[in-house]
């Protein structure tokens, strides 16, 4: 549903990525090495549409149906939303700053693919890169929804971002974690997983 939903707004994407990026205000995107800085700005820009995604309803709407298996395992990283639509904005100033559409492009792939294998419980703590990137530990708590998880662990490859803004969280040993969304889906359905919440945002909004 999600590469479906992909395609269905590539055209639309493809013109706003190429009217911005043909009004850019800089070249920076022509360095030698600019995939790399293109890597980090996404991963920043990245951080801010996760955090945002948790934070404010509207985008959680969107975002719910990641969260909403009550297990953790490889096949948890798959669940991609449908809307995607609603958080495209958030790297949009990439575009103007004068990264190419290509190279948003594979940044936004290569991000994506990194946060694949934390998707785990298999793989214990990995000492130093624990505070540096985001391991299986890290996003272990992300995804949890013990008091200590809740709205923590960000980002995408580099956790340095949480620990600059303060919302960094550190597995706990002594306290198992709790998957899934403090109000349970109870649906196989991958539509209602994935247009719940904003059935739920009508219904809040009506009263």
């Amino acid at each position: 549903g999600s590469i479906a939903m992909g395609f269905a707004f590539a055209p639309l994407y493809t013109k706003v990525n190429r009217y911005l990026f043909k009004h850019r205000i800089s070249n920076v995107g022509q360095h030698k090495g600019s995939i790399v800085t293109a890597m980090v700005a996404w991963d920043f820009l990245y951080y801010w549409d996760h955090r945002m995604s948790h934070e404010h309803r509207v985008f959680w709407a969107s975002h719910v149906n990641h969260h909403s298996s009550e297990r953790y395992n490889l096949s948890t990283a798959l669940r991609q939303p449908w809307t995607n639509i609603v958080t495209h904005g958030f790297f949009l100033p990439m575009l103007i700053a004068g990264f190419t559409p290509a190279q948003v492009a594979r940044a936004g792939e290569l991000n994506l693919l990194y946060q694949y294998w934390v998707h785990t419980e298999l793989i214990g703590r990995l000492g130093i890169l624990d505070r540096i990137l985001v391991t299986p530990s890290n996003h272990r708590v992300h995804h949890g929804q013990n008091d200590y998880c809740i709205d923590k662990n960000y980002g995408g490859i580099l956790v340095l971002w949480d620990r600059l803004f303060g919302t960094f969280a550190d597995e706990r040993d002594d306290e198992k974690i709790c998957y899934g969304i403090r109000k349970p889906l109870h649906s196989f359905s991958p539509i209602k997983g994935n247009l719940h919440y904003y059935a739920d945002l009508w219904q809040m909004s009506r009263a």
